[in-house]
């Protein structure tokens, strides 16, 4: 089974240019045509967290969002939202509280596609190197005991220069940092910011940073992408 992950901090909307265009966003989302999406800024930061992307205009797209937002208006928990074919099923989801000092959080759902279950988690890490650590340590442990295993895909802004540095260093060999690329800034890009991390179980087929005209200016990031291979089926049911 061959899936196409993809995760992108979107800045709320708000592109290079200053405006805030979520069509921009959701042309940038068509373009890459992700089975499996992880969103970062999905939310406003203030107030009731409303989504930048109306529910209504996701309607007219591929995807439907994970239910992992408490609050009515919003699609995510602190910006992090996960996008998924309108045709997977949803099993379990839930928003993750991270340590932290500001607002911080990750959200995890395992997905069925195609009989087999899958664990996808999308993140924003903290700016502090001790934090991020601590926020890594968290999700992993959460990962690992929060339902059977299965295979698992961990995305998002890392907020972490180096694959092999910092907080980085927290994922054990069983873990694989993809090399996707460059993607912050949009524009010109010189920090790997951006992360799609897998277990075991995934073969990579492959990793890059999606460049076009529109994605350079809908964002501050550009999205980082992988196509994957589950070469073992593992059943929805299995312990």
């Amino acid at each position: 089974m061959r899936l196409k992950f993809a995760s992108y901090n979107i800045h709320k909307a708000v592109g290079t240019d200053g405006r805030r265009d979520p069509e921009r966003i959701l042309a940038v989302l068509r373009e890459i045509n992700a089975d499996i999406i992880a969103l970062q800024e999905a939310d406003a930061r203030l107030g009731q967290r409303a989504s930048v992307l109306a529910k209504a205009a996701l309607d007219e797209t591929p995807w439907k969002f994970v239910p992992v937002a408490k609050r009515p208006r919003s699609i995510g928990w602190h910006g992090n939202a996960l996008l998924v074919r309108k045709s997977y099923a949803v099993l379990d989801a839930e928003p993750l509280d991270l340590p932290r000092i500001e607002p911080r959080g990750a959200v995890r759902a395992d997905i069925e596609v195609g009989g087999a279950r899958i664990r996808v988690a999308g993140m924003h890490l903290d700016l502090s190197g001790l934090r991020r650590r601590a926020q890594i340590v968290s999700i992993l442990k959460h990962v690992d005991t929060c339902g059977p295993r299965c295979p698992t895909v961990l995305m998002g802004d890392f907020n972490q220069w180096g694959n092999r540095t910092g907080a980085m260093r927290k994922f054990h060999p069983d873990w694989h940092i993809l090399e996707t690329g460059r993607s912050f800034p949009s524009r010109q890009p010189v920090a790997r910011l951006d992360r799609i991390v897998t277990c075991d179980e995934w073969g990579c087929l492959e990793q890059h940073v999606h460049h076009s005209a529109t994605a350079a200016v809908a964002s501050d990031h550009l999205p980082v992408v992988a196509s994957l291979e589950l070469p073992r089926l593992w059943a929805v049911h299995n312990n």
